[in-house]
């Protein structure tokens, strides 16, 4: 079975990859999930803040995200070997992982993964604004500048990890597509923090995905993929074969994974790979070309009213 598939530019042997997170920061667990049918891995972010850390000193407050964390912690240094031996221990491309929400001389730091040895750049760009005179022009102006700099910075296919939050999202992706970017990654999770009411403080709470999250992340994709020649990948939801195959569908080019591999582990990449191949075996096919994009809104005459309808279908639908 065909489950070859192009991503970035690059091929790839499956279009499932694990996504940043603590796995891919060892080396042992990044061969693990090579040999359970990865397509390829992204590293774990080299945050902005770790790198002005190191060149300055401490930030104010610094301390870890959660315990035992310690692979997401990587110091500049480390990370570009970490990203060198990873390209050493696996044949499958190694994307490393820059998460950023300001232009500063991290930006260096794209060039010396590409001489580290990665195969691709994701971008993931991480800006909340809380001052009520920033106008969303200003944000997505600051990410503009950020993909440019990184852009004229690296010469690695680049692909940016964005969130879902744009006044026209469709737009704000095909500025970046016209900018160089080979790929977009839908979407980042952006972490929402808890409150203890006994203590009257806020929390900080991570929780894993759930497959009701993959929705947005399909329509999304199914939106943009008539119009955007770069690469699509989901990430976000994707726990079981037929969230895999819904992705296919609709569009994605490849499609991360992390909370499912927190959860089960690594053997249930391997698991997913299989169900594929099973799934396209079933219904008589030899290869993902014959169902990525069947469900994109590119084959309806009028999109949106397609999506209308379906708003309104859905209302409908309630309690029936």
């Amino acid at each position: 079975m065909n489950l070859s598939t192009s991503y970035l530019g690059l091929p790839l042997r499956s279009p499932v990859m694990p996504g940043a997170c603590p796995l891919t920061g060892r080396i042992d667990t990044i061969r693990e999930l090579a040999d359970a049918g990865a397509g390829a891995v992204v590293l774990p972010s080299l945050f902005e803040e770790q790198v002005l850390s190191a060149q300055t000193g401490p930030l104010p407050d610094e301390r870890p995200i959660a315990p035992g964390s310690d692979a997401f912690f990587f110091t500049p240094r480390e990370y570009l070997e970490h990203l060198y031996q990873a390209t050493l221990a696996v044949d499958i491309p190694v994307i490393a992982s820059l998460n950023a929400r300001n232009l500063d001389s991290w930006i260096d730091y794209a060039r010396q993964i590409e001489e580290s040895g990665a195969h691709a750049l994701e971008l993931n760009l991480y800006f909340l604004p809380t001052d009520v005179s920033t106008a969303g022009e200003e944000v997505e102006r600051r990410m503009i500048d950020i993909v440019e700099a990184v852009r004229a910075t690296t010469t690695l296919p680049l692909a940016v990890k964005l969130s879902p939050f744009f006044s026209s999202f469709p737009h704000f992706a095909d500025r970046l597509a016209h900018l160089g970017v080979q790929g977009l990654v839908l979407f980042n999770r952006l972490y929402q923090p808890d409150i203890n009411v006994r203590q009257r403080t806020a929390r900080p709470k991570l929780e894993l995905s759930d497959t009701s999250e993959l929705r947005l992340r399909l329509r999304w994709l199914a939106i943009l993929r008539p119009h955007l020649k770069v690469s699509l990948a989901a990430t976000g939801g994707v726990h079981s074969v037929n969230d895999l195959v819904k992705a296919l569908l609709v569009g994605a080019d490849a499609v991360q994974v992390v909370s499912c591999l927190l959860r089960f582990g690594t053997t249930h990449l391997q698991f997913l790979v299989r169900g594929l191949e099973e799934y396209l075996e079933k219904h008589g096919l030899t290869s993902l070309g014959a169902i990525r994009g069947a469900l994109s809104l590119g084959h309806c005459a009028n999109a949106e009213a397609v999506e209308r309808a379906d708003y309104l279908k859905t209302l409908q639908l309630w309690g029936s």
